[in-house]
């Protein structure tokens, strides 16, 4: 070959044998990169999705998704042989995962060296996967439910059903999301057709200003401000005004959307493993 065609040749064939990251040695940054870029508005200025423990340049072995990174999940995930977990909650107990007031606690110590010992990356994925087009949690929360067909997708807050009531609702409730209880104010034989879904603890202001728009016969919530939205029910029914409430609880009513994010994220990162570990309520009932 000549020195001339040896270049043409070199030159032809750069991109296709050039080196290429591999995406089974991705590493955690290269993931966020992947999955903020389907996010609408991505990256965002203000936001608490950040990385809470480990370095972003580290590769990835294996993805965990969990609504909160507790040390049962963190260990569940170095025996999975995962070292990135997503989690959608705070990992060290406020909002945005502030630790300074937490130097020499015992419980936050512990929990810190073990993510060190085992060399786990923590991010949390809240602010984008709401912001997801549809969100995130909410389209988990619909499918365990089966009611992808009842949405309304200019308002996914609205659940236009045939008819269901409330105590059977409450009995779906359990039944699809896998919980022991559910707390309900109304009348259980209240057919129930306008629903409204908002997993999570969006607080009473976000929870009453819907009741208001929308009218719905109960709302479906994961965490309310007793003071709130729950004393804002209870008036509206003294009034006589058929709105009813069933509480689900936090993690119950946002577990299924990190359960969803892995049939969204494994096409995005190739043979990386991505796994659910359930974190589960922390309660039991006596």
């Amino acid at each position: 070959m000549t020195a001339g065609l040896a270049l043409i040749s070199k030159n032809a064939l750069g991109k296709s044998w050039a080196p290429q990251t591999s995406r089974a040695t991705l590493t955690v940054q290269q993931v966020i990169d992947l999955i903020l870029k389907a996010i609408p508005g991505a990256p965002f200025a203000n936001t608490v999705d950040t990385i809470k423990a480990g370095k972003g340049n580290q590769p990835v072995t294996g993805i965990v998704t969990t609504m909160f990174a507790t040390i049962d999940v963190i260990r569940k995930a170095v025996a999975a042989g995962a070292n990135f977990i997503i989690a959608h909650e705070p990992t060290f107990y406020s909002h945005s995962d502030e630790t300074e007031w937490l130097d020499k606690d015992p419980v936050y110590t512990f929990k810190q060296q073990l993510l060190d010992k085992h060399k786990i990356v923590v991010w949390r994925f809240h602010d984008y996967w709401h912001s997801h087009h549809p969100d995130g949690v909410l389209m988990g929360v619909l499918e365990k439910f089966g009611w992808e067909k009842y949405h309304q997708a200019n308002n996914p807050r609205l659940i236009i059903h045939p008819g269901i009531t409330l105590g059977d609702l409450a009995k779906l409730s359990k039944k699809s999301l896998g919980i022991s209880m559910v707390r309900i104010i109304g009348d259980q034989k209240q057919l129930c057709k306008r629903i409204a879904l908002i997993p999570g603890a969006a607080g009473g202001k976000t929870q009453i200003e819907l009741l208001g728009e929308e009218k719905p016969d109960v709302l479906v919530v994961g965490e309310v401000h007793e003071w709130e939205t729950t004393e804002y029910v209870r008036d509206a029914q003294a009034m006589g005004m058929a709105m009813s409430l069933i509480v689900l609880g936090h993690a119950e009513s946002e577990e299924p959307g990190m359960q969803w994010l892995v049939s969204w994220l494994t096409p995005k990162v190739g043979n990386v493993k991505v796994t659910h570990i359930a974190s589960r309520n922390p309660f039991q009932h006596v």
